[in-house]
């Protein structure tokens, strides 16, 4: 028996649609799903290689810093080595073990003496070796702090006198070795001897080059103490009185160029250093002589007068001919007087008044412009020379 149809479609058809519908759900959720996974495997993947990308610049950097490390730490130390091997080092490095050296050799020859004559005398060879050093150092103490030099005189007299009764004593010891002959006692000796004097003056010697390499390295201070002492030398009354300047101030209130500035015009007068009343007067007499020498002579302003005249009387025109200039009248005819008496008729009427017109008179020529500001330079050189006087 067939199943009934409804109008419209029947069970089986709307079967088919609901599986049609669920089917095409089903693909689209597989779609949705395969997409969605498609997607997290990416990002899984741009994770994966950001981590690996970010790994490799780590490990870059890392190399990088450690490459950096190693040859900051080779330049650290070819710099140590360039600071430890310098000249200077080397020289008191050297300098310091020579010493070491030289008091090692000699203090036993010493020791032995003086143990054989007395043990009670047996601290006396490090005291004469102690005084040798200790004055030695005293010598270097007044080098840094700059004392006067009779100080250092002295301490290298009694570092002398210390490492030459050290020497005596080794030359003595070495002298009258058992056992040995004559020549070789005699090179025993000489050879402590020289180790005696040998370490002070090594040392001596060491500290005269620090010394002198401090005043090279030091020219600009060097030279303001030589122009310090030039200007106390040349001018004896002004440095005395500046340093009784300084002294009458409270301390640290008067700078010592100020009162050398005051001193100096106290005694000279001069408000500028350097100048005196007689340089001022050369220096008047000198003014006075190099406007002379500029003043010109008659012949030489006669010969500008004549060219000023006769530049104005010609005139070169373009074509290049030479053609004189009409003067202007020097006075209309009614400004001149008459040449001659008063007139036998007097004229009836009155003449008219002079009317100036344009010409009529003419300019003053470039030479006695000339004369004129030569004449009033003159007359002003005139009077400051007499009020200089």
């Amino acid at each position: 028996m067939r199943p009934h149809r409804a109008e419209g479609g029947g069970p089986v058809s709307d079967y088919r649609a609901e599986r049609r519908r669920d089917a095409a759900a089903a693909a689209r959720q597989r779609r949705q799903d395969a997409a969605a996974a498609e997607e997290l495997r990416a990002a899984r993947q741009r994770e994966a290689d950001e981590r690996a990308a970010r790994l490799r610049e780590q490990q870059r950097a890392e190399a990088e810093q450690r490459r950096q490390d190693k040859v900051r730490l080779r330049a650290e130390r070819a710099a140590r080595r360039a600071e430890t091997l310098t000249a200077g080092r080397v020289y008191r490095t050297g300098t310091l073990g020579l010493v070491g050296s030289s008091a090692a050799a000699s203090l036993p020859a010493q020791i032995l003496h003086f143990g054989a004559i007395h043990p009670l005398l047996l601290p006396v060879p490090l005291a004469i070796e102690g005084a040798a050093w200790v004055m030695a150092a005293g010598v270097a103490y007044a080098d840094e702090r700059g004392l006067p030099g009779w100080v250092r005189w002295l301490l290298r007299a009694l570092v002398a006198t210390c490492a030459a009764f050290a020497a005596a004593i080794n030359w003595s010891y070495g002298r009258h070795l058992e056992g040995l002959s004559d020549a070789d006692a005699t090179v025993a000796g000489a050879g402590l001897a020289a180790v005696s004097l040998l370490g002070p003056l090594v040392f001596e010697i060491r500290q005269w080059v620090s010394t002198l390499s401090a005043a090279t390295g030091d020219e600009q201070q060097a030279e303001r103490r030589r122009h310090a002492r030039r200007r106390r030398r040349d001018h004896r009354k002004v440095a005395q009185l500046a340093d009784r300047l300084v002294s009458a101030a409270p301390f640290g209130t008067l700078d010592a160029e100020e009162a050398w500035a005051r001193a100096w015009e106290i005694v000279h007068g001069a408000a500028e250093p350097g100048m005196t009343p007689d340089l001022h007067r050369r220096a008047v007499r000198s003014t006075t002589a190099l406007a002379a020498a500029r003043r010109p002579t008659a012949a030489e302003l006669r010969e500008r007068i004549t060219a000023g005249l006769r530049a104005q009387e010609w005139v070169l025109p373009t074509g290049g001919d030479v053609v004189p200039i009409r003067r202007a009248s020097p006075q209309v005819a009614n400004q001149m007087p008459p040449t001659s008496g008063t007139p036998k008729k007097a004229p009836k009427k009155r003449p008219a008044p002079p009317r100036r017109r344009k010409g009529d008179t003419p300019r003053y020529s470039t030479a006695a412009r000339t004369a004129a500001a030569e004449t009033a330079r003159r007359t002003t050189v005139t009077a400051m020379v007499g009020s200089a006087r």
